[in-house]
């Protein structure tokens, strides 16, 4: 164990020894986190670090733990940089050994980002008070080396806000209910069960994130019974359909609806189960990047 602690001491003690070392961490004043994303689609502690950027975590609604880090520079790489970023204590605590979390390679121009394991660990390590941080040379000076701290002072408390906005999350992605299709059964604007809960699952999401674009509503008939009733019927379906959005906060203007009737069938009408698939609503939602 002491050998393994040696030898990590050992990979960033060159640049500590380096004279020009330029180190880049809040001071116990200046450390500050906050939590900038509180919702069931999406978490974010953010901590910034005085003339240099901001650390920040996030994790968003979906069907499995994930957690993204990203060191948001005020200048990006200039070129691909290989960093470190390793778990050390803060002055005020002497005698703690330093540990290795990970290698990193900054691509050119793109802040820094830390694979998921890693992100869990800096804010493991933060927990406990080490202070995590990140060692490379300066892109524009090879000989010059940059060091950037993430402070754990004032921590604590916004991570527990953090962990619990984590635990509220919402099982299932935006990619998930992007593209829905909504079945109905013979005749007039009934959902199916299956399609109920779809489009409740949709609503959900749609309550809680504010930065939809555009959502396309296409809804289509069977072919069975007359054309222009069927017509009216696909325009009433995508209508009602709107109408549970619009509840939901999505402005109007940016729903857009088309009835299409009898046209674009996905199968032919010959059975009961085909004439089923053709009537649908098909939901396609969109965002900025």
């Amino acid at each position: 164990m002491r050998l393994s602690a040696l030898l990590i001491s050992l990979l960033w003690l060159p640049f500590l020894a380096n004279a020009d070392l330029k180190h880049y961490v809040a001071s116990l004043e200046e450390s500050q986190w906050r939590i900038s994303g509180n919702n069931p689609v999406m978490c974010r502690l953010e901590h910034d670090i005085p003339a240099y950027g901001k650390a920040v975590f996030t994790s968003v609604a979906g069907k499995h733990h994930n957690l993204n880090f990203t060191l948001d520079m005020w200048v990006k790489p200039d070129q691909v940089t290989e960093a470190k970023l390793i778990s050390k204590a803060p002055a005020w605590r002497p005698g703690i050994l330093s540990k290795a979390i990970t290698d990193l390679t900054y691509q050119k121009y793109f802040n820094g980002e830390v694979p998921r394991n890693a992100a869990w660990s800096m804010l493991a390590e933060l927990e406990s008070g080490m202070q995590p941080t990140f060692y490379y040379a300066d892109w524009y000076n090879q000989t010059n080396h940059i060091a950037v701290g993430l402070s754990a002072v004032n921590f604590r408390r916004q991570y527990t806000q953090f962990k619990a906005c984590l635990s509220s999350l919402l099982p299932y992605s935006f990619e998930d209910i992007a593209f829905t299709v909504l079945t109905y059964e013979s005749g007039g604007t009934q959902l199916t069960r299956y399609a109920k809960a779809q489009i409740n699952r949709v609503q959900e999401y749609l309550a809680y994130d504010q930065h939809v674009d555009v959502v396309l509503i296409d809804a289509y008939t069977d072919s069975y019974g007359d054309r222009s009733a069927n017509q009216q019927v696909s325009v009433q379906r995508a209508d009602s359909v709107k109408d549970i959005f619009v509840a939901s906060g999505i402005p109007q203007n940016r729903i857009h609806t088309m009835g299409h009737g009898e046209r674009r069938h996905v199968t032919s009408n010959q059975t009961i189960d085909e004439r089923a698939r053709n009537r649908r609503v098909v939901i396609r939602i969109s965002k900025p990047l």
